[in-house]
């Protein structure tokens, strides 16, 4: 929660936060996470408008994941900006529990004089995450025959020449024509 009291509700207002604040749970994607409670690095800026509070905010945490080609585990920091605006509640006649849950667009109100950034800080954070995280750019990955890291294998790495036993019979054939 974000207090906006020293803002006040004149419009051109504007200050600047920073401050850490612990992840909740459940900061994932299918291969990386924040872990809870990891500090969640917060600049923000808050500008009174005419309908609420525009909040411009960069948020910055380090997640684990696990390598989508050699399973190898990764350490590293995302950051993600977001951008939203806090309706003054009653300033239009309406307040939280008066938006239609059909419309695309959300709208988030203050409580009182607060802000709540957690769904909006979720939501750039988990966005960020990388989908398929990779150790390096050149990751080779791991064997298909014996699972072996092809980065630790070397160039030399092989199963020698492999066919599929139901395709041996043409090969036979092969051999046997002199390949024409």
């Amino acid at each position: 929660m974000v207090d906006t009291r020293p803002l006040g509700r004149q419009p051109g207002s504007m200050r600047t936060v920073e401050r850490s604040v612990p992840a909740p749970a459940q900061f994932a994607t299918g291969m990386a996470t924040v872990s809870e409670g990891a500090p969640i690095e917060l600049r923000l800026r808050l500008e009174a408008v005419m309908e609420g509070v525009l909040v411009t905010g960069r948020a910055r945490v380090d997640y684990e994941a696990e390598c989508a080609r050699c399973l190898d585990p990764i350490h590293d920091t995302v950051e993600a900006e977001f951008q939203e605006l806090f309706r003054y509640p009653g300033e239009d006649g309406l307040g939280p529990e008066d938006t239609d849950t059909e419309d695309e667009e959300e709208d988030y109100y203050l409580e009182g004089e607060l802000l709540d950034l957690e769904q909006v800080v979720r939501d750039a954070v988990v966005l960020a995450l990388p989908l398929s995280p990779l150790c390096r750019d050149d990751c080779p990955g791991l064997c298909a025959e014996c699972g072996a890291k092809l980065a630790e294998a070397g160039p030399e790495h092989g199963h020698g020449e492999r066919i599929d036993p139901r395709w041996e019979a043409l090969r036979d054939l092969g051999e046997e024509f002199g390949d024409r």
